[in-house]
C-alpha cells in the first residue's frame, strides 16, 4: 500500500482484519517520509506485517526507478527504526526449505536448526545438525516468495517502457466494473514465467507495453484467489488462499488500487484440500 494513501487503504480492507493501532499509524505517517528521504526512494509502501511469537515485523517496501526491479525491503518492531533487508538468492530459500519449519519467533537472530538422528553403534540415537538458518534469512525468503506468488496488480497499471523499465501508468483510470469481476484483468508483478503460455490469435489482442505479466487466472491449483466486492459493492477485494493474509483493494472506475500481507509467514499446505 502506498504511503501516500495508507490510512484511506487501510481502511478498504479492514474487513479481513488488516488494520493498524493508533500508534502504529503515527509513527508510519513520520518514518516512512523518512524513509523516502533518507534511502532516495521515488515511493515508499507498507508491504504488511509478519506476526511472530514474541515480536512482529512490519515490513515496508521502497521502489525505485524500475519498479520492478529497483526494490529495497526494510522490517521493523516499533514502525520508527527501520532495518534494511537483502535480496533473496536460492541459496537462501534451500537452507529455509531445510531448516524453517515453524512460526516466527520475532527475534532476528534466532537460529533454526534441522536435526537428523541416527542410531549408533552401541544403540544410542545421535542427533546431528544438517541446516541452519536464522530467522532474519527466513523473513528475506518469506518476503521474496509471498512477492513472487501473490502480489497483485490491475491489468494497465504500470506500463513499460521502449528500454525496458517498468514505471507507474500515470494514465490508468482504473478497471471498469464488468472488467473487475474477472481474473483475466489482475496480473502478477513480477518477471512473467509463462510469457508465451497464450496463443497467437489471443496474444493479437494484447499490447506489449501493459501486457508483460501473467494473469491471476492462469495460477495453478485452480482456484487458489477469493475475489468478492465489499463496501457496498464499491471495492473489488481479492484475497489469496495459498498466503492467508494476503489481501488486494482496487476501486473500480479509478487508479486506486494495492495489497497488504498480514499473517504468519507460511503457506497455507492445505490448500488442495480445501478446493
Amino acid at each position: 500500500m502506498d504511503s501516500n494513501s495508507l490510512f484511506y487503504s487501510l481502511d478498504l480492507v479492514a474487513g479481513n482484519g488488516c488494520t493498524l493501532s493508533v500508534e502504529h499509524r503515527a509513527a508510519l505517517q513520520t518514518s516512512m517520509v523518512l524513509l523516502k528521504k533518507n534511502y532516495k526512494f521515488h515511493r515508499v509502501l507498507l508491504w504488511g506485517k509478519i506476526f511472530g511469537l514474541n515480536k512482529d515485523y512490519f515490513i515496508a517496501q521502497g521502489r525505485g526507478e524500475d519498479e520492478m526491479l529497483d526494490k529495497k525491503n526494510l522490517y521493523s518492531f516499533n514502525c520508527m527504526d527501520w532495518f534494511l533487508l537483502p535480496s533473496a538468492t536460492d541459496t537462501m530459500v534451500e537452507k529455509v526449505s531445510i531448516a524453517a519449519k515453524r512460526r516466527f519467533i520475532g527475534d532476528p537472530s534466532f537460529v533454526y536448526e534441522r536435526l537428523e538422528t541416527s542410531e549408533g553403534q552401541d544403540g544410542a540415537v545421535e542427533s546431528k545438525v544438517v541446516a541452519t538458518v536464522s530467522e532474519e534469512t527466513r523473513l528475506v525468503v518469506a518476503v521474496h516468495q509471498i512477492d513472487e506468488e501473490a502480489s497483485v496488480v490491475p491489468r494497465g497499471a504500470f506500463v513499460k517502457s521502449p528500454r525496458g523499465l517498468v514505471h507507474v501508468n500515470r494514465s490508468f483510470g482504473g478497471l471498469s466494473h464488468s472488467e473487475a469481476k474477472k481474473l483475466d484483468n489482475f496480473l502478477h508483478f513480477r518477471k512473467a514465467k509463462n510469457p508465451n503460455k497464450k496463443s497467437i490469435l489471443e496474444r493479437g489482442d494484447l499490447s506489449p507495453a501493459i501486457d508483460f505479466l501473467d494473469a491471476l487466472s492462469d495460477d495453478i491449483p485452480k482456484g487458489s484467489w477469493s475475489l468478492q466486492y465489499e463496501c457496498a459493492g464499491n471495492v473489488c477485494v481479492l484475497r489469496s488462499l495459498l498466503w492467508l493474509g494476503l489481501t488486494f483493494f482496487h476501486l473500480p472506475m479509478t487508479p486506486q488500487h494495492g495489497y497488504i500481507y498480514m499473517g504468519d509467514g507460511t503457506q497455507n499446505l492445505n490448500l488442495p484440500f480445501m478446493l
